[in-house]
């Protein structure tokens, strides 16, 4: 069996593997990269990430969403949206975005295998390609093999009547109604889309509270304007099976409460599952929760110190940004050039319509940890380019130490949330308060002046 030797093997090509194999190329070392045929990106290309927030965009344009302020709640762009039209824009981002990963491995001198890995010993990786099987031995190995929904022998998914989130992409129609099993990201992310797309959207989950590490004002903003668009909550619901009723055709899930609930389609939206079973970890000396992720260190180092693990199998945050940057702290570790990035830096970024961003501390994780604030908040409904691009429910939250006036926490929702929140994490980063936003030109007409109004609105409160 052909063998090749490398500084750096990894398994897996999406946000973590890349970075972490174009960081080794650039600190002078010889990696690979394995990825399954014709995956290359993994699963933020091909299921995850760019699919749907392509489809999120594509629901906004076609539907004509963001121009109801200005000409009704009645107009759209398109007056009957088809499944095709919306994946039409997803097929060609990813096929692009697909190229220019290849293109950055390729210029690296990554050098790429498409095949099935598996661990032989601690040092060796198999690939099973359509060629045959090869060997590739590393000193370092970093595992970055993502995710896949995780699925539950209760809820018969097919595919169509009843989905997960990685099969959206392939419905031949939408939905009149669709009941969403999960509120957590990614299917708060879906049910809003389809709610947009003027699907009556239910939502169910056994937890009371939704997105519980965000800011409580935020998500009720984001909950008041998806029941504006006729979404229903049902929370602190168990969810106990779910079937499909042929001579209806209409698909229902019962709950613990005794209560159905029914409509033509089922998301199943609940956890992920590590794709690491797949890896033989006993022949690497590692083993994983039940639900596939690998414990690390602060390092990114699995209990076998050469080998590292980033990206979604080491679970929460599970975000493609952070990701990226897991992938490269690993790479900087295992090669002597150790460096971090601060947690309470992270940024998160929740596509749902509207958006949802925020960087450093919640007002609740404030109050726990008895840090005194005070708030600057500013309404879009204040801003000159919010009306522009008709939205009226965005708001954008400044929480900041009352004496020092350091920011401790950015929070937004509303149209390009995820872009204006890194504004205020560059301030934090540089342990800036809110003079600075009180003391700065910013462009006119801009959301980003949403910092000015807000640092005002605190002000008024000292």
């Amino acid at each position: 069996m052909p063998s090749h030797e490398y500084d750096l093997v990894v398994i897996g090509s999406g946000p973590a593997g890349q970075k972490g194999a174009i960081c080794a190329a650039k600190l002078g070392r010889k990696a690979a990269v394995v990825e399954r045929k014709k995956t290359m990106g993994g699963v933020c290309v091909h299921t995850g990430t760019i699919p749907s927030k392509t489809l999120r965009e594509a629901a906004l344009y076609l539907t004509g969403f963001q121009q109801r302020t200005f000409y009704g709640r009645d107009y759209t762009l398109k007056e009957r949206i088809l499944m095709p039209d919306l994946i039409f824009r997803a097929d060609a981002v990813m096929a692009r975005e697909v190229e220019v990963i290849k293109a950055q491995l390729r210029r690296n001198q990554v050098d790429t295998f498409e095949g099935e890995a598996r661990f032989v010993d601690p040092h060796t990786v198999e690939v099973v390609t359509d060629d045959g099987s090869l060997l590739l031995r590393g000193e370092h190995v970093l595992i970055a093999c993502g995710t896949r929904p995780a699925h539950d022998s209760s809820f018969p998914v097919d595919g169509t009547r009843i989905f997960d989130s990685d099969q959206v992409h392939e419905l031949e129609s939408l939905p009149r109604e669709l009941v969403v099993v999960g509120a957590g990201i990614i299917g708060l992310e879906y049910a809003s889309i389809f709610a947009t797309l003027g699907v009556k959207v239910t939502i169910l989950d056994q937890r009371p509270v939704l997105l519980d590490f965000a800011d409580r004002e935020i998500v009720e903003s984001l909950c008041f304007q998806l029941r504006q668009l006729g979404t229903v909550f049902r929370l602190g619901e168990k969810v106990v099976s779910v079937g499909f009723e042929a001579e209806r055709e209409r698909v229902f899930a019962k709950l613990e409460s005794g209560k159905t609930v029914h409509g033509h389609a089922l998301l199943y939206a609940v956890g992920r599952q590590a794709n690491s079973d797949q890896l033989n970890l006993p022949a690497a000396g590692l083993g994983a929760d039940p639900r596939g992720k690998l414990a690390v260190n602060e390092n990114f180092q699995t209990a076998v110190p050469h080998i590292y693990a980033a990206g979604d199998v080491i679970g929460f945050p599970a975000l493609a940004s952070t990701s990226m940057e897991q992938g490269r702290l690993a790479s900087c570790h295992m090669f002597g050039k150790p460096c971090q990035v601060p947690a309470h830096m992270i940024p998160y970024g929740i596509y749902t319509i509207p958006e949802i961003s925020m960087v450093g501390r919640t007002e609740e994780q404030l109050t726990a940890s008895k840090t005194p604030y005070e708030v600057g908040l500013a309404r879009y409904a204040e801003l000159a380019k919010a009306q522009m691009v008709g939205d009226e429910h965005g708001m954008l939250k400044l929480l900041f130490h009352p004496e020092s006036l350091e920011v401790l926490g950015v929070h937004a929702i509303g149209e390009r949330a995820t872009e204006i929140v890194h504004i205020g994490q560059a301030v934090m980063g540089l342990r800036g308060t809110i003079t600075y936003f009180r003391d700065t030109i910013f462009n006119y007409p801009t959301l980003a002046e949403a910092y000015k109004v807000a640092a005002l609105d605190g002000f008024n409160k000292l």
